[in-house]
């Protein structure tokens, strides 16, 4: 299972420079997730995103994120109907 993570960031961490995306955090974020949730629910992987793709309304794209955790980015459909159509190219990058 793949975790895509966006990290919301108190102001008072931007004038330091924001939160370190770190393995260490990564491995943080896994811990608390089996300690809170159990370890059915805890991510093998976990990748810092700025944002999901939603469309108009606000609904999440699963479809799409589904197909980049997969790295099947080939056909990923039709994405007219995204807010922000970049945020999918950012989370192709981002996985690598």
């Amino acid at each position: 299972m793949l975790n895509f993570t966006i990290l919301r960031v108190p102001r008072v961490f931007e004038a330091f420079g924001g939160i370190d995306e770190s393995d260490e955090l990564k491995k943080e974020l896994v811990k608390h997730v089996r300690k809170e949730i159990g370890p059915i629910a805890a991510p093998e992987a976990i990748q810092f995103a700025p944002a999901l793709p939603k469309t108009r309304s606000g609904k999440i794209m699963r479809r799409i994120l589904r197909r980049i955790a997969e790295k099947n980015t080939d056909n990923l459909g039709d994405i007219t109907t995204l807010a922000d159509p970049g945020v999918v190219e950012s989370l192709i990058k981002g996985r690598g």
